[in-house]
């Protein structure tokens, strides 16, 4: 199954205690208190569910949803 932007948003905001309406696209993570730790619950979590072949570094750089999308795959 692959992975949406919606669920993306929902995962992140899981993470960080957000509601997901208040995670923008394009802002970086990192100022939400994303931090190494949480970027690899996400990245286990979406390739134990999705499939995701993305790396952390690949992750760790770009570190906003809408940045985040096409490397995970992500559609709509």
């Amino acid at each position: 199954m692959a992975l949406t932007l919606e669920q993306i948003r929902a995962d992140v905001a899981d993470v960080l205690g957000e509601d997901p309406a208040d995670i923008p696209d394009d802002e970086n993570l990192v100022d939400y208190g994303l931090d190494s730790v949480r970027i690899m619950s996400l990245l286990e979590r979406w390739r134990r569910d999705h499939g995701v072949q993305a790396g952390f570094v690949e992750l760790a750089e770009k570190p906003a949803i809408e940045q985040w999308a096409p490397l995970l795959g992500a559609r709509g």
